[in-house]
């Protein structure tokens, strides 16, 4: 028993040697997952489920890692990491590549073995899911939780139903029946129940299992065929449904150290057409024992105490068992290397009784043949009696019976009357008997040396010519043509061989080794003397059935005569397909019934008696065309005359020209090896193949040559198409660069153009900036003067009024007095007035730097003209007091006028200085100045009116004391 380790690898061989598992254990290999690290742990494995060809098998273990085993390419792969335990796993899927996972977070996911992607993610479930099953088109999916079960579509994997029952009933399983439209459902209750599956019709329920049987079923399998149910639960027993007739029709009681079954499951087989008789129980011992339902008889087991199994899964084709142990780790068993019996037919009810080798016999020599196993037979009523019939021993047929005999306890000869009573052998044992009447010898170490060659060169290119629509039949066909050919040379030369292997390629593509040991056989005994003539179609072959024919149906010879129509198309298309164009399935099976059972002889009067039998169209056809398309399609005839004529042929053909007489008796293949096949001329077989292999090295070197010179093509052509994309490019940039020294000239054209307009503009806004700052400071020069002017007359009509209410003997004695210091007052004056005046220029000088020659300019102009101003209103005003005080000096007893009694409302009745602005014609920062010197001149103003109330006083004293001396006048 080889043991592989998966440890860290994500991909490898899964043996390092070819196994052969030993017939005691059946293991082909052990796999375990160890981890390597610091601390190394084992990582049990937890599913295991097979795809539909029965090769490739998926498992996962504990930590969420799900690897893809294929037995037939020896190979593993990591294909995901899902980070959680996998509860269920399901292939089979309508794309081949994925498959299906159930995962501890309740959720189904769809992985893509090949890119290793995740395919869909599908929730729904409430609890954990631990059974998927999927339609056998593999559109649809049924996933099962202990609460509820859902119908999911594979196609847009949306649910598309959910099945909801009462918490108290709980389900067990529900589950597609193979190859049918039906959903199984069961409960806990033992109710089962089957639906339509696409309009959830219930077609009916199960009735109730008999009161004296107190199964609670829990595991439950089907039948390839989906006729019979097997159900199992906590107790030994096991309840066999029919779910055609809808009854319990056998209960089946195990042995008694099993108290439970935990797994039921059918082995298929290849021969049986569906109706499964071998049955797997696994029960709680750990122990997974094989039955056969029918006689009852344990066949083989597998598991121990010690090394216990958990769970297991049976490939489709019934080769492999792959069973995950208690331990954690996964077994691969062989079932071929587990039993030989499960193919065998029941055993026969007749024994035979063999003589002595000197032909003398004695009654204590006798001796018989006692298989094991026990036959059922029906039970015997009271009112029927047995008839027994005494057997006498045929001496003379002795030999001939042990001549007939066949392996496996048949007889040949029997197997002719049963053939000729019947017409064909039951379908069930059909393939059964054929292997018994080819004696196969199904050498599997011989054959794998001939698979393991790999595909042969002559068929590399197989379905270029022969497409078919099945890559898996044509993968088959390809690998059995292979093997032929690597048994034989000339088979790799042989243009029918195709044709003629293609049906039985057909009919046993699940089971290689059968196909090939059949074509074997076929080739060696039904062939002989095919190859003779090599290249050429056998001529001696085809002159046997022309010599019979013409003994049997002269006329339809002439026929064929007159027409030019020779052997070669009327015999040897039948031969080279073996009537697999001319004749459906069952007629087909049912010839080589009848072929395989007589001397290879056989074959060739089918030929004569197939023409025969068409007589009557073939003598109406006066066309080639017509004769050829009536012996490669099927034709209006009953196989059953046909074989009837075979036999008259067999039976009646003269010696001298039945082709038995030329044809060697049957030869099985040999055990262990098969034999060496050089029936063909092999100077022309070695003739053609030098010459292929050299025709192949002309051709290699032609592909080589040719190749270099494609090669110095394509580049010639990459260099034009280089050169001219080159040239392309540079002609686009040329023209690129005309189009955008083209727009650079317009662009400048209107630049200019603009700035053009811009300095237009430029001058209209300076023409306009010089008319407004001309105009501005206009109304700013005569504002000022305007201001000044009100100031002054308004102060000397302040000062006039204030100085004729003083008394002017006062004043003029003052005046005098104070005559210097008012000179200084006022150059004190005029020197704070032209500080204001400089202050306000200053001001003005930070807002209108531009005008800063002009307005100092204006401010001299301004303080001369304020000066001068001052200078005439000083000497008006002392005029004035002068000639105030004279009068009043004449007149001292004058009272003053009205009009100064009420000052300040006079004063209070002149304009002020502010309200003389005019806003609206100048800009904001020259009003802000403006007004802010309007205040400061109105606080200067009083006090300067103050200062003329006290003046005043003074200059009436001084114009009294003046009036007493002129002279100070005139100084």
């Amino acid at each position: 028993m080889q043991s592989t380790d998966l440890g860290n690898k994500e991909s490898g061989k899964i043996w390092h040697r070819k196994p052969s598992p030993a017939t005691r254990d059946g293991i082909i290999v052990n796999i375990i997952h160890n981890t390597s690290g610091y601390h190394p742990k084992v990582l049990r494995f937890l599913n295991v489920a097979f795809d539909g060809t029965g090769d490739c098998l998926i498992a996962g273990d504990h930590q969420g890692n799900i690897y893809v085993f294929d037995l037939h390419g020896n190979r593993f792969n990591l294909v995901q990491r899902t980070a959680q335990a996998s509860t269920a796993l399901a292939f089979n899927l309508r794309r081949k590549s994925e498959f299906l996972v159930a995962l501890a977070d309740y959720s189904i996911k769809c992985f893509d073995t090949v890119t290793k992607e995740l395919v869909s993610w599908m929730r729904g479930h409430e609890s954990s899911v631990f059974s998927i099953s999927v339609h056998a088109s593999g559109k649809y999916a049924i996933t099962t939780s202990s609460d509820t079960a859902q119908l999911w579509d594979l196609d847009t994997f949306q649910r598309k139903r959910k099945l909801n029952i009462r918490q108290s009933v709980g389900i067990q399983k529900v589950f597609f029946l193979p190859l049918s439209n039906t959903i199984l459902s069961c409960f806990k209750d033992n109710s089962i129940f089957a639906w339509e599956c696409d309009t959830l019709f219930c077609k009916y329920q199960l009735p109730a299992p008999p009161e004296s049987s107190s199964i609670l079923y829990k595991v439950f399998a089907v039948t390839r065929d989906g006729r019979i149910l097997a159900a199992g639960g906590k107790s030994n027993h096991l309840h066999l449904w029919c779910l055609e007739a809808r009854q319990l029709f056998r209960i089946i009681q195990m042995p008694t150290k099993v108290r439970a079954i935990r797994h039921l499951e059918f082995l298929p087989d290849s021969f049986d057409a569906g109706s499964n008789q071998v049955l797997g129980v696994l029960s709680q011992d750990g122990i997974m024992r094989f039955i056969n339902m029918q006689t009852c008889k344990l066949l083989f087991e597998i598991g121990s105490l010690d090394e216990g199994i958990s769970s297991s899964a049976i490939s489709p084709h019934g080769r492999y068992i792959a069973s995950i142990m208690e331990n954690g780790s996964l077994n691969i068993y062989s079932v071929q290397a587990l039993t030989q019996e499960i193919n065998k037919p029941p055993p026969p009810l007749v024994k035979v009784i063999e003589d002595l080798p000197k032909n003398k016999l004695s009654s204590s020599d006798l001796k018989m043949k006692v298989t094991s196993g026990r036959v059922q037979q029906p039970a015997k009523s009271r009112e029927s009696k047995m008839q027994t019939r005494i057997l006498k021993q045929d001496l003379t047929g002795d030999f001939e019976s042990k001549k007939n005999e066949l392996p496996d306890g048949l007889n040949k000869k029997r197997l002719q009357i049963l053939l000729k009573g019947y017409g064909e052998y039951p379908t069930k044992y059909r393939m059964f008997i054929w292997r018994s009447l080819l004696q196969l010898p199904e050498n599997h170490t011989a054959f794998s040396t001939l698979i393991d060659k790999g595909t042969h060169v002559a068929f590399l290119n197989l379905q270029k010519k022969y497409p078919i629509k099945s890559r898996k039949l044509l993968r088959v066909l390809q690998r059995t043509l292979s093997a032929l050919a690597h048994w034989s040379v000339i088979f790799s030369d042989t243009p029918y061989l195709p044709l003629l292997a293609f049906p039985f390629v057909k009919l046993f593509q699940n089971n290689q080794l059968i196909c090939f040991e059949v074509i074997a056989t076929l080739i060696i005994n039904w062939c002989q003397h095919w190859f003779e003539y090599f290249p050429n179609p056998p001529i001696n072959i085809l002159s046997m059935i022309e010599n019979v024919l013409a003994f049997h149906d002269e006329e339809l010879l002439q026929h064929f005569i007159d027409h030019d129509i020779t052997s070669q198309l009327y015999a040897w298309p039948l031969l080279e397909t073996v009537f697999s164009e001319v004749l459906t399935r069952e007629e087909w099976l049912k010839l080589f019934d009848n072929i395989f059972s007589n001397h290879p002889s056989f074959l060739l009067m089918t030929v004569v008696a197939y023409n025969i039998c068409s007589r009557t169209p073939l003598l109406s056809c006066n066309l080639k065309d017509d004769f050829e398309f009536f012996f490669h399609h099927r034709n209006n005839l009953d196989i059953n005359v046909v074989i009837r004529q075979v036999y008259h042929l067999m039976e009646t053909t003269p010696t001298d020209i039945h082709p038995d007489s030329m044809l060697n008796v049957f030869v099985a293949l040999t055990k262990g090896q098969y034999p060496v096949f050089n029936q063909y001329p092999k100077f022309i077989v070695d003739y053609q193949t030098q010459e292929r292999e050299r025709i192949r090295n002309d051709e290699l070197d032609y592909l080589r040559e040719r190749q270099t010179v494609e090669d110095m093509q394509a580049k010639v052509d990459q260099q034009r198409v280089e050169d001219e994309a080159w040239y392309q490019k540079q002609e686009l940039l040329r023209k690129a660069e005309e189009t955008r020294r083209e727009m650079l000239l317009q662009e400048e054209e209107k630049m200019i153009q603009q700035r053009q307009r811009l300095a237009a503009v430029k001058r209209e806004l300076k023409v306009k900036e010089m008319h407004l700052q001309d105009a501005a400071r206009r109304r700013f020069l005569k504002l000022q003067q305007d201001q000044q002017e009100m100031e002054l007359r308004r102060l000397d009509d302040e000062i006039g009024r204030k100085n004729l209410t003083e008394n002017q003997e006062a004043v003029a004695k003052e005046m005098r007095a104070d005559a210097d210091a008012y000179r200084r007052k006022v150059d004190l004056e005029e020197h704070m007035f032209h500080k204001l005046t400089e202050a306000g220029e200053t001001r003005s000088q930070k807002t209108q730097k531009w005008k800063e020659a002009e307005g100092k300019e204006f401010r001299l102009r301004s303080a001369k003209k304020a000066s001068a101003l001052s200078d005439a209103s000083r000497k008006w005003f002392l005029e004035q007091e002068i000639n105030a005080a004279v009068e009043h000096a004449e007149n001292p007893c004058h009272k003053e006028e009205p009009r100064f009694q009420n000052e300040q409302e006079d004063s209070s009745c002149l304009p002020r200085t502010s309200q003389l602005n005019d806003s609206s014609e100048m800009d904001p920062s020259t009003q802000i100045s403006l007004n802010r010197r309007a205040v400061e001149w109105d606080t200067t103003g009083q006090n300067l009116i103050k200062k003329v109330r006290n003046l005043r006083q003074r200059l009436t004293a001084r114009a009294r004391h003046r009036c007493q001396t002129p002279h100070l006048l005139a100084a």
